[in-house]
């Protein structure tokens, strides 16, 4: 297969699955987001040929986040994030790095540019990341985190979410997305869950809560299933 041919193996986005952006009132779209469309080029063997393995250049460490150390607990509701990287075939990527980070449970990122009145958590650094296994799951315990305000003149607040990143086999393969919790009033308000105008794409950025009765009685349990392309892709975020 030709360098220009590569591409058209890809099934198209559905309408609707990509964000419309700039985002009203979210300042930082307007920042990163081109005004004009990308020019189109074939992948050349320079990218084709980009790094690989990338597990092994980012390591994957614990998916503990909610216990740096013995003892010292993250203040917050415990939870566990669990899924599967899926192609748009439904079959699984193993060797995905996934990567997570996160707001503490009172809404306040563990970043120097988060200067919000929110308390610190000292137990908390709020990011982890894993590779997922032959049959493409992947595992985080965490803290569920809170909402927090939209520093802009007309304030509006980000409901409780997880940013994900997941890289494939090669540094091509990039997808970065958010994950939100169900039942959450904010979700209906959020402006970045609602620049994704399809119902059922919009939908797909929302996890399934595990019934209590097969999760346990340690932590509150979701499911977050990622689909890279295809019509049941998990949209960009």
């Amino acid at each position: 297969m030709s360098d220009r041919q590569m591409p058209t193996q890809f099934r198209p986005w559905p309408e609707g699955v990509e964000p419309a952006v700039p985002i009203e009132g979210y300042p930082n779209t307007w920042t990163f987001t081109p005004s004009r469309p990308a020019f189109p080029r074939p992948l050349t063997r320079t990218e084709i040929t980009g790094p690989t393995e990338l597990w092994r250049k980012l390591p994957c460490g614990g998916n503990n986040l909610a216990v740096l150390t013995p003892g010292k607990i993250a203040l917050g509701q415990f939870i566990r994030i669990s899924g599967r990287v899926l192609g748009e075939d439904s079959r699984p990527i193993p060797g995905a790095v996934v990567e997570l980070w996160q707001a503490n449970s009172a809404g306040r990122y563990a970043h120097s540019h988060d200067d919000s009145k929110a308390p610190v958590d000292p137990d908390f650094l709020g990011h982890g990341r894993v590779l997922s296994d032959e049959e493409g799951r992947y595992c985080f315990f965490t803290i569920k985190p809170g909402a927090y305000p939209v520093p802009v003149k007309d304030a509006w607040w980000r409901p409780p979410h997880v940013h994900f990143s997941v890289v494939g086999p090669s540094s091509l393969s990039r997808l970065v997305t958010q994950m939100y919790f169900p039942g959450d009033p904010l979700n209906d308000w959020d402006r970045i869950l609602n620049s994704i105008h399809n119902p059922a794409a919009r939908s797909r950025l929302v996890a399934r809560q595990i019934h209590p009765s097969e999760a346990g009685d340690t932590f509150l349990a979701y499911q977050f299933d990622i689909v890279l392309r295809g019509a049941l892709a998990t949209p960009e975020a």
